[in-house]
């Protein structure tokens, strides 16, 4: 299932208000007009699942899952759900990739530590455990300079509506030509350390967002000549460590507060959500690329980006 027949099935049911903003791409769709710029207040269950199920399709869709997930909100006019309540629930696609790669995982695992054990560090499980491991520490320290050097990253130009316009059409254009040039012959069995390391940071920049980690990573993996669905591949066994890493310290956070804007009725609802459209949305990308190009994602990331351009210079949408 994509993000548009999502839309189809669920904005309608919330009537019709002005303010088409996504109309360049959902004409259909009777979407709110943005006129609630701040942090959600409360998440209703209905809120918290409708954004789970945002969240779960578009974490692994090259798209950017933390640009939808903030977007959509903003222009159904519910507002930001911010940081924490996101990254939470991104616990749930990370719950999607342990249930689908668990056997890969538990492979590369055990693996992993026969190798170190017996000292042989040419042996392929060592060689992508290895590659996960140290392509983790760029997003790793780069989300520990951005706690230092900008606390408020929340509220910060780099989250609001004309950045994520930006960066979404910069990344599409970079996807483009990812998709041209590469040469897609390389297999998931010819992956070395510096597979990982180039991935790893590919997926650092998904710390802006808009980016998309699994659009910068697959992205990355096409220009490294990787076939289309071993890029894929490894950018959801790159991401496990990183999103659980960022799911559990906003969680931490966010139990400390309280729980804040969030109810744990809603919050289990945006989980249970994020995990079963994650999991279908991993099981639809991998089938899809090895037999189709990433053009679409191309197109679409293009139609998002000038579609929010064009509700901020309308004043449909205010750049929050």
């Amino acid at each position: 299932m994509t993000l548009m027949a999502l839309a189809t099935d669920f904005i309608p049911q919330l009537g019709t208000v002005p303010g088409d903003v996504l109309g360049a791409f959902l004409p259909s769709l009777p979407l709110a007009q943005a006129d609630n710029p701040a942090v959600m207040e409360t998440i209703t269950v209905f809120q918290a699942m409708v954004i789970g199920l945002v969240q779960g399709l578009t974490e692994f869709l090259p798209i950017s899952s933390t640009a939808h997930v903030k977007m959509i909100p903003v222009v159904l006019g519910w507002g930001d759900p911010g940081v924490a309540f996101t990254a939470v629930i991104q616990l749930g696609s990370i719950a999607a990739i342990l249930w689908y790669f668990w056997d890969d995982l538990r492979q590369v695992t055990v693996g992993t530590v026969r190798a170190t054990l017996d000292r042989k560090f040419d042996a392929p499980d060592f060689r992508l455990g290895l590659g996960i491991l140290v392509g983790t520490l760029p997003i790793v320290v780069g989300g520990l300079l951005i706690k230092v050097f900008i606390p408020d990253f929340d509220n910060s130009p780099l989250r609001n509506s004309a950045t994520i316009a930006v960066v979404s059409i910069g990344m599409a254009l970079l996807l483009a030509a990812a998709e041209m040039v590469g040469q897609r012959q390389r297999t998931f069995d010819q992956l070395d350390l510096k597979d990982g390391v180039m991935m790893g940071f590919a997926q650092a920049l998904a710390l802006i967002p808009g980016v998309s980690r699994s659009g910068s990573t697959l992205t990355a993996g096409l220009f490294m000549g990787l076939e289309r669905a071993t890029a894929a591949r490894f950018s959801f066994l790159l991401g496990v460590p990183a999103i659980t890493l960022a799911g559990l310290v906003e969680l931490k956070g966010l139990l400390d507060s309280g729980l804040g804007n969030v109810g744990l009725g809603p919050l289990l609802a945006g989980l249970l959500a994020a995990v079963v459209s994650s999991y279908l949305a991993i099981f639809w990308l991998l089938r899809f690329l090895k037999q189709h190009s990433t053009w679409v994602f191309v197109w679409y990331r293009l139609a998002f980006g000038a579609a929010i351009l064009l509700a901020l210079a309308t004043g449909k949408m205010q750049n929050i």
